[in-house]
């Protein structure tokens, strides 16, 4: 009984029961997208213009990606603090936004105070994705390519996931009103977010080589239940829309994936940790212990000593300014005005901008082009599901290219770019039946392009700040959500809805030609951006860019109270 108890606290307190946490919690934290799923009841219950309706996702992408403020939280706060905000957040954004679109709250709300919920509820992914993504970054250093690739591709599942839960809970059994769905968006995330407040935390314990080797075949494992998950999703989907479902059938087929997302998992998490318990039981006993030893830097660079108290204040900001070498710790200060994150942050913003305009505006692309509207919900489960499947692809793969060829992280972001193209020709000229093509395409390219980004920030700049750093990189969307997506695909809409003379609705191939021109134009420009970063930072991605955390391990010698080498 007392061996059985021991094992359970070593579980619930370990390192991988932290990652299987981690994941669920990353499943329920891809609300923002399935917007084009109930983007059409909010312009139509609002009598909203496209314009307007662009501006309301705009700002669901400004809360969905602007996390500096919830890094700097991270970095003063533990992690199940920074969870609990972004609980709150989330419950009360989308409650409000409920309550506004279902008429419970008279007058109508402003569109300011639509576009403010719908913000602070996309906010709440800032802070799970910090809560949880960055300390499991921290927590396996040396696998940040693979484990980036599947915590983004669990993001990228959970829009086919909510999907399946909405038929179940609120489904009328093939498209209809799509209201309740906001209210599963504001629940389900904060309930889970909840769950795990005590699980999410950085474990400094140091690990035995064994445990590292054990590693790359335990995320194996995750890979495929996952690969499993989205095959059932895409069988999901092709057999709901080729035959009418009842209610008690989507039913049983969200008990399916819920029991295929929690139950596989969590058998992989005891073994994990009996197989620990087994071979190294000092360790086991360091990760589960609540008291975490100090941290330790291995191989640091020394402070530089300060200048004379004589020097001028210019050459001190310049001293403060002069950035390490590639893969060290940067300040943030130095990390913000470096040549390589301006490179990297256009990319985003003109790379991954363009197939986020794709995405918020799948909805009114397919209307425009004449799909029926039950099509929508595919079109969203698609790019939803192929998002997952380039998380994890750009994840495992490029960590296998980087390792054994030496080839540069931002050189295989740049093909994702260029592959993108063709999905946005297709949205241009309306190719009959093409918009499940280009769903497909432009899903996978969003979802590679996320973990080779973050993988990138991590690399070049460290980890002491990563918490800070990653949120940065992610204002880059919402940026590029206003120029791309307000700016020129709602205008250009609106001006050809006005031509046609149909009030707010456009229809045709026109309504999206001339913009998706454009954003292929931007996207190849990107690429071209990514390719000048990729040639700066060769010479970084020629040598062993996880030398310093093989020291640690060395230098701790499998146990005692070193911590894990670049954890900050």
């Amino acid at each position: 009984m007392a061996t059985a108890t021991a094992f359970a606290a070593q579980v619930l307190r370990g390192r991988w029961f932290m990652a299987y946490g981690s994941f669920l919690i990353m499943s329920a934290a891809g609300a923002t997208y399935i917007f084009a799923i109930y983007s059409k009841d909010i312009k139509s219950t609002l009598g909203y213009t496209q314009e307007q309706l662009n501006t309301v996702g705009f700002f669901k992408d400004v809360g969905a990606n602007v996390g500096i403020h919830a890094g700097l939280i991270a970095e003063l706060a533990p992690p199940w603090l920074v969870l609990a905000v972004g609980a709150a957040m989330n419950l009360g954004g989308y409650l409000m936004l409920y309550l506004s679109v279902t008429g419970r709250v008279r007058p109508a709300p402003p569109l300011w105070l639509v576009c403010l919920y719908i913000a602070v509820g996309a906010n709440s992914q800032a802070f799970a994705n910090t809560g949880a993504l960055v300390n499991c970054v921290k927590n396996f250093p040396e696998s940040r390519g693979v484990m980036l690739g599947l915590l983004k591709g669990f993001v990228g599942l959970s829009g086919a996931v909510f999907t399946q839960l909405y038929l179940a809970f609120y489904g009328p059994g093939g498209g209809g009103d799509t209201r309740p769905l906001i209210l599963l968006v504001g629940w389900l995330p904060a309930a889970v977010s909840v769950a795990f407040l005590g699980t999410i935390r950085i474990i400094r314990a140091p690990r035995s080589p064994v445990a590292v080797r054990r590693e790359y075949r335990a995320f194996c494992t995750f890979l495929y239940l996952s690969l499993a998950l989205a095959a059932y999703l895409l069988v999901a989907i092709v057999l709901q829309k080729r035959f009418h479902f009842t209610r008690a059938e989507y039913g049983v087929s969200a008990a399916v994936v819920l029991s295929m997302l929690l139950l596989p998992g969590f058998a992989t998490v005891l073994r994990e940790e009996a197989a620990l318990s087994k071979n190294t039981p000092d360790e086991a006993q360091a990760e589960s212990s609540p008291e975490l030893s100090p941290e330790v830097t291995v191989d640091a660079k020394q402070p530089p000593a300060p200048p004379p108290a004589t020097s001028m204040a210019g050459q001190r900001l310049l001293i403060s300014l002069r950035p390490p070498p590639l893969g060290e710790d940067y300040t943030i200060l130095q990390a913000l005005v470096s040549v390589d994150m301006l490179l990297l942050f256009t990319a985003t913003v003109f790379g991954v901008g363009g197939t986020l305009t794709a995405i918020n505006n799948m909805g009114q692309i397919g209307e425009s082009l004449g799909y029926p509207r039950r099509s929508v919900a595919t079109f969203v489960s698609l790019i939803s599901i192929w998002n997952y499947l380039g998380r994890v692809t750009a994840g495992f793969a490029s960590e296998a290219l980087l390792s054994q060829h030496r080839l540069p992280r931002p050189l295989i972001l740049a093909g994702v770019l260029l592959l993108t193209v063709p999905g946005h020709l297709l949205i241009a000229f309306g190719v009959p039946g093409s918009l499940y093509v280009a769903s497909v395409v432009i899903g996978f390219c969003f979802g590679g392009a996320q973990p080779l980004i973050l993988a990138c920030v991590s690399e070049l700049f460290g980890l002491r700040y990563y918490s800070t750093l990653y949120n940065f990189c992610g204002t880059a969307s919402p940026l590029a959500s206003y120029v791309l997506n307000v700016r020129v695909a709602g205008r250009m809409y609106d001006r050809e809805a006005a031509r046609q003379g149909k009030g707010v609705t456009c229809i045709g191939v026109r309504c999206y030609r001339e913009s998706f021109l454009v954003i292929t134009a931007v996207t190849v420009a990107a690429a071209a951006v990514t390719l000048a970063l990729a040639w700066r930072t060769r010479e970084f991605y020629a040598g062993d860019i996880y030398a310093k955390f093989k020291a640690g391990r060395t230098c701790s010698g499998g146990g005692g109270a070193n911590a894990i080498a670049g954890e900050g």
